[in-house]
């Protein structure tokens, strides 16, 4: 999914985020990869519950959109590494802040049950 930035109505750049990096899995595949290069069964072993082809699309929209590289290495069995761009990279502190959110929801959920 090449986002396309020039369009009308995607003027906010949190919408434009949103597409880039929205979904079941992008986000934690991001997660995943800030701890380094992995090849695609790392990954998939690392993420319960998705697919091979759910896998296969969420890396190649992200590598179409700047997100990943992915290196290829001609040998035999054939290799493949995925890695942040430095674009991606710059994705951490945002997607910690998410993280923070996210534990903070979850406190103000329980304290608000507990009532």
């Amino acid at each position: 999914m090449k986002v396309q930035t020039a369009n009308k109505k995607e003027n906010c750049p949190a919408e434009i985020t949103l597409k880039v990096i929205g979904g079941r899995w992008k986000v934690l595949i991001i997660k995943e990869l800030f701890n380094g290069v992995k090849r695609f069964n790392e990954l998939h072993r690392s993420l319960k519950g998705v697919t091979q082809k759910m896998l296969t699309q969420q890396l190649r929209e992200m590598e179409a959109d700047g997100i990943v590289h992915r290196e290829v290495y001609l040998q035999v069995p054939p290799k493949v590494e995925y890695s942040l761009t430095s674009l991606g990279k710059s994705l951490q502190p945002m997607i910690n802040q998410m993280h923070e959110w996210g534990i903070k929801h979850l406190n103000f959920n329980d304290e608000n049950i507990d009532k």
